[in-house]
């Protein structure tokens, strides 16, 4: 399986809600860690149902995708709502699908006054 194509069908996916083509992916025992909030999901279906039950409009904006074999790692901007979020996803691959995955998240801040002579802006 190439594990790039499955990511990007499940960004895809993820963007326009289609949680069965998103939760493809997965192993049926996947485990998904949301350490900030100390929840872990055991299970496809579990996680399927999790972002399922989700009230909010959501969309993902994939900036980086990068990793080989086993071990990848997307970047991307999750919109709830209209308000951003910058997350992080770990997935750890076991014979062509996701059998772990941890996903971080932060907020957009204000830059620092002190480095203002020190740094670009980007655009995200």
């Amino acid at each position: 399986m190439d594990e790039r194509a499955a990511l990007e069908r499940h960004w895809d996916a993820s963007d326009v809600s289609d949680f069965k083509a998103e939760h493809e992916i997965y192993h049926e025992d996947a485990v998904l860690n949301y350490p900030q909030s100390g929840e872990r999901i055991r299970g496809r279906r579990n996680i399927q149902e999790s972002r399922t039950v989700q009230p909010n409009k959501k969309r993902f904006t994939v900036q980086r995708m990068i990793g080989n074999g086993d071990l990848w790692v997307t970047e991307f901007v999750l919109t709830y709502d209209g308000i951003p979020s910058y997350a992080v996803s770990i997935m750890e691959f076991r014979d062509g699908l996701v059998a772990n995955e941890t996903q971080y998240f932060a907020d957009r801040f204000d830059p620092a006054p002190s480095r203002a002579h020190l740094v670009e802006r980007s655009s995200s």
